[in-house]
């Protein structure tokens, strides 16, 4: 989840910038879809405002999940 804050409260945080925000933002205009759960931020008390511009906040991961997978993707577990 560290790896989804924007710049001010990653380096507030950590004090260092963010060496993940430019990933992020290639993986975006590539096209993927990043998320990160709502659930966990709330259990981690960070405030949902707090990710990067290219990480959308989804109500929970089960719903993305179920969502991406009902659209044909499947799901690979490691």
């Amino acid at each position: 989840m560290n790896g989804t804050l924007d710049a001010a409260h990653y380096k507030a945080k950590f004090g260092v910038e963010d060496p993940n925000l430019a990933v992020l933002a290639k993986l975006k205009k590539a096209g993927v879809k990043l998320f990160v759960c709502g659930q966990q931020l709330a259990a981690d008390k960070v405030d949902p405002k707090t990710p990067a511009v290219d990480v959308a906040v989804a109500s929970e991961a089960l719903i993305v999940l179920m969502t991406f997978q009902n659209d044909g993707y499947a799901l690979l577990r490691f």
